[in-house]
């Protein structure tokens, strides 16, 4: 029988163990999906996985409008900075395109989009170094629940309760930084759960310093960061609940929904753009 390293605890098992000996996590092998997945070269690895779609989307917001490329009046803020015209097309979200046309999709997608190259470049580092952490404690499919839950209920917060114009336009918004705060939250839920004073004062010193960044930065959706920060803590203590269990059924299901959620949220988006 093939061997797995066991997602949870990472101790070598056979892929068709029903639950793991060492850990219990509940089927390591994905019903030998991850023996599948070897053949091909791949593993599950969200954290790298969302790090690639953010810069591939970014590239192609650049490429949809070129010229924007070459526009500095923003000044290093705005370099590289795709146009309003090209997050629009990809599918930035706001009150007015999410609930105004009824585009809810882009609750999803504007996830994964990014205003610039120090905005992307910012927070993908973030996701870079909180991803594998909250992966390690909570497992690789949590993780990525909890990435979503974080901002799709960050973007909610921003269209539902902050502004819904600037001026006489519709106010936009994007980026994964909601997401970010859910991964915050979801450390510090965890250090919480395991009395850990130190672990839980480290991230939420992190948190903090965020959330008063955001507000000495202009053209910071603090209402996303703060609807992130709820989400994730949500779905961080229910998932704190069942700890002892480690991932099961019922998280693959989760994620699975939120995979085809999100694939279904960017072929809403084509659609739409294609038949304007």
């Amino acid at each position: 029988m093939p061997a797995i390293l066991c997602p949870s605890c990472r101790k070598l098992i056979s892929s068709d163990e029903p639950r793991c000996l060492f850990c219990g996590q509940v089927r390591p092998g994905l019903w030998g999906l991850t023996t599948l997945f070897r053949r091909f070269g791949l593993r599950v690895d969200f954290p790298h996985m969302i790090t690639l779609l953010c810069v591939g989307l970014f590239i192609a917001s650049l490429l949809l409008d070129i010229t924007a490329v070459f526009d500095f009046n923003g000044g290093l803020m705005s370099l590289l900075s795709p146009s309003m015209k090209s997050s629009w097309l990809l599918g930035m979200t706001g009150y007015h395109w999410a609930f105004v046309e009824g585009r809810w999709w882009t609750l999803i997608t504007a996830i994964y989009l990014h205003g610039g190259l120090l905005h992307i470049f910012f927070n993908m580092m973030w996701v870079r170094q909180l991803g594998p952490l909250v992966e390690e404690l909570y497992g690789p499919f949590r993780l990525f629940v909890i990435f979503t839950v974080a901002g799709v209920v960050g973007f909610l917060f921003s269209t539902l309760i902050g502004a819904h114009y600037v001026g006489d336009y519709p106010r936009s918004s994007l980026g994964a930084s909601g997401s970010i705060f859910g991964l915050l939250a979801a450390a510090i839920v965890y250090g919480r759960k395991a009395g850990s004073t130190l672990f839980t004062r480290q991230f939420l010193q992190w948190a903090g310093l965020l959330f008063v960044f955001g507000f000495i930065m202009s053209g910071v959706d603090n209402w996303a960061h703060a609807g992130g920060f709820v989400g994730g803590y949500a779905a961080s203590y229910l998932f704190s609940r069942s700890q002892g269990s480690r991932e099961g059924l019922g998280t693959y299901i989760a994620a699975g929904a939120c995979v085809v959620l999100t694939i279904a949220a960017f072929l809403l988006q084509f659609l739409t753009m294609a038949l304007e």
